[in-house]
């Protein structure tokens, strides 16, 4: 029917958002714990082509971060406005095995206004169910700043 579907669309709302104003300095984040399997391991493996690594209980040092990332959706508050993520300092300190539970633990630690919205600077750790850190360092990324009142989002 001609016509249709320009007459019935969902009404799009924007999803919550954290800008760069509301982010705290120092004010500490922890994800709830998210224990990795036999089964994480091996689609990591499968994504990154290492078959082999899904057979080996120590999980490979890069999914533990891609883990912690995702968990920050998971926090309280809304989502980070990342316009771009500038870099990181990463330290891998203690292995990881399936089974193990872990959780991120995050602040921020700097953030400064630019032009296109402002640089905050992350500390992560990631912890162990025996609150180890197993993982930590720092990342930077560029977050918007709140759009004016009443400004078409994009």
């Amino acid at each position: 029917m001609p016509g249709v579907a320009e007459t019935w669309a969902p009404e799009r709302t924007e999803p919550p958002r954290h800008y760069f104003e509301d982010v705290k300095v120092g004010v500490p984040l922890e994800t709830p714990g998210f224990t990795v399997t036999q089964t994480h391991l091996a689609l990591f493996g499968g994504l990154v082509g290492d078959q082999a690594a899904a057979a080996d209980p120590v999980v490979p040092d890069l999914l533990p971060l891609c883990i912690s990332s995702g968990l920050t959706w998971r926090l309280p508050t809304a989502p980070l406005a990342v316009l771009a993520f500038v870099g990181f300092e990463w330290r891998f300190l203690l292995p990881v095995h399936v089974g193990d539970t872990i959780r991120s633990r995050t602040w921020t630690t700097t953030k400064r206004s630019v032009r296109e919205g402002g640089i905050v600077i992350e500390g992560r750790e990631i912890l162990n169910q025996r609150d180890q850190v197993v993982q930590a360092g720092k990342i930077t990324l560029l977050v918007a700043k709140r759009p004016p009142e009443g400004a078409a989002r994009a």
